[in-house]
């Protein structure tokens, strides 16, 4: 019955913003937020440490608990504002910080695994930069002996490589036991989660350290490091969706959301944006330049390039949408096509209906929204205006230029325009020589 404390009280001073540190996103989900799904197949309790004021916070961890860190004293003073809910807990208890957005659920099965061996486990790595890390040192038979902050390291020490990630694991009574014992004796005067190392081989107890690679360790203080970040999620994402069948043909050029899923043989061309919520199914072709948020593209379907589908929107099988074509809460249905400079708002296109070039429905009165309906098999001219709430029928026909206003039945045509003159002689009189 393993628990987990996720630290997330930090301010991300260095990221110069007023959302907390733990909220920033990666790939569209805050950092807490991924390490949380991270943690939820494998600890049954989850505790997230909140600063004071930080509401927004406390909802994204819902419906896990959260408490207070009411001053920020450190990360062991941080971790025992969990001990009123976690201190009798019958399991072991791992502290995790939210700012490590990429530890798999995997690294923390092992990290459990390795407790069972030792009074205490740690997470460590070994850099290609070690930089300002704490080392883990180590005897003979790689049992660790103590973790040494940089500052604090002489030469020898700074040389290894093995390096802190800063998470651990205790049986919950030694961990807030050996936290209460932390002291505050260093040049900030706060209480380091580290020192328990040394708190625990004093003991006599055993400590172990569980390897896992840097990139599933790295952190967030600053948005440099936020970009570090996004950069690595976005490797493992375009990844996974290679894996599973999809083409991309630039993968560094298109960006992925952390729950985006496309089918197989799905084609994405170059440059192209998933925001978070997209299915894509089998077969899809997705051209360059093209961004989709919120929205469902079904088999079959072709869509951009310089195409946006906005939340709320469903490609039906087959259909096109085409260059600078947008569409908002809007259902293209099976083999419908609207393949250039259209906007589509609050509508619904029925079955094989053409769209025209540059036709907009009219969905927002300057108070409210409303729909327009396209019947199957409708054929919408070039730049007309569907203004809504209106109905064009099955098979009907609006001419081209047309401000449609009020409904057109099934198998009519519907036109609204101004009648043309022609005046002969009328032309246009330039400057000549």
């Amino acid at each position: 019955m393993p628990a987990a404390i996720i630290l997330a009280a930090g301010l991300g001073t260095r990221m110069r913003s007023a959302l907390p540190k733990a909220l920033h996103p990666v790939a569209g989900r805050p950092m807490l937020n991924h390490l949380i799904a991270a943690c939820e197949p494998v600890f049954d309790r989850i505790v997230v440490v909140v600063g004071p004021g930080m509401p927004a916070l406390e909802a994204a961890a819902r419906p896990h608990a959260t408490v207070v860190q009411a001053e920020r004293l450190g990360t062991g003073h941080a971790a025992a504002q969990a001990a009123p809910l976690l201190a009798d807990y019958p399991g072991d208890v791992a502290v995790l910080y939210a700012d490590n957005p990429l530890i798999p659920t995997a690294t923390l099965r092992r990290l459990l695994a390795r407790r069972q061996e030792a009074g205490l486990a740690l997470l460590a790595m070994r850099p290609a930069d070690p930089a300002r890390y704490g080392r883990v040192v180590t005897d003979a038979e790689g049992d660790v002996l103590r973790v040494v902050e940089w500052a604090d390291a002489g030469e020898a020490e700074r040389a290894i490589g093995l390096c802190n990630a800063g998470v651990v694991c205790a049986p919950a009574a030694d961990l807030f036991r050996w936290l209460a014992a932390v002291r505050a004796e260093n040049a900030k005067g706060e209480y380091y989660l580290p020192d328990v190392v040394g708190l625990v081989v004093a003991e006599g107890r055993r400590v172990v350290a569980e390897e896992a690679a840097e990139a599933d360790l790295a952190g967030a203080n600053s948005r440099a490091e936020l970009a570090g970040l996004e950069g690595l999620m976005q490797a493992r994402l375009r990844g996974a969706v290679m894996e599973g069948g999809a083409t991309l043909v630039a993968p560094e050029t298109v960006f992925l959301s952390w729950d985006t899923a496309l089918g197989q043989d799905v084609t994405v061309g170059p440059h192209v944006v998933f925001g978070p919520g997209v299915t894509v199914e089998d077969g899809v072709e997705i051209r360059p330049f093209s961004h989709l948020e919120s929205c469902l593209v079904r088999r079959g379907a072709i869509i951009g390039p310089y195409a946006r589908l906005r939340p709320g929107t469903e490609v039906g099988e087959g259909a096109h949408v085409g260059n600078f074509v947008e569409l908002k809460a809007a259902l293209l249905g099976p083999g419908a096509k609207a393949n250039h400079l259209s906007y589509l708002g609050d509508a619904t296109v029925g079955a094989g209906s053409n769209i025209g070039a540059g036709t907009i429905t009219c969905n927002y009165d300057g108070v409210n929204k409303h729909r327009t309906e396209i019947g199957a098999g409708a054929f919408i001219g070039s730049d007309s205006a569907l203004v809504a709430p209106v109905r064009i029928g099955d098979r009907a026909l609006v001419a081209a230029g047309s401000v449609i206003t009020e409904d057109v039945p099934d198998d009519a045509m519907g036109i609204a325009r101004g009648r043309q003159a022609v005046k002969p002689g009328r032309g246009f009189k330039g400057k000549g020589k």
